[in-house]
């Protein structure tokens, strides 16, 4: 059990202002660009996504959106050019086109 605290009308000392330093909170909840798409899942992949949404009590839609993200986020790899030198365009099989 807790104690109960008294407050009094005593003087609290010296008091000083402090900066708001906590961002707004449009900047606080931030998300990405969503692109709808439609997919077709085998039944047991969205009964095993929901089953496990139910028991944490969150969405079965973004569990899978978050396994999606988390597997591009750990197999992106910055994009690349072939580069035929400055200037010069090449055609199909690396001919060069005038």
């Amino acid at each position: 059990m807790t104690a109960k605290r008294k407050y009094t009308s005593e003087p609290i000392g010296e008091v000083r202002v402090v900066r708001d330093f906590l961002p707004p909170p449009d900047q606080l909840a931030f998300r990405d660009e969503g692109v709808k798409v439609t997919i077709a899942l085998s039944r047991r992949s969205v009964e095993f996504f929901k089953s496990h949404a139910e028991k944490n009590q969150t969405q079965y839609q973004r569990m899978i959106r978050q396994l999606l993200d988390a597997y591009v986020d750990a197999h992106a790899r910055p994009l690349t050019t072939r580069s035929s030198g400055p200037g010069r365009v090449t055609g199909r099989g690396g001919t060069l086109k005038k």
